[in-house]
């Protein structure tokens, strides 16, 4: 997968450092072959600093 971040529409710098961690993330681990409770325990940890 590949991405211009140039032509992402965003309305502040830290919107598009935001896409390129996570697509850096992304390289590193097997979306793909992810199971339900891995994916679960992702959500909860990016979640629990979010404060809404």
């Amino acid at each position: 997968m590949s991405t211009d971040l140039n032509a992402v529409p965003i309305t502040h710098p830290a919107q598009k450092q935001a896409f390129a961690d996570l697509l850096a993330r992304l390289e590193e681990v097997d979306v793909i072959e992810s199971t339900d409770e891995e994916i679960a325990a992702a959500q909860a940890e990016v979640a629990k600093n979010m404060g809404w």
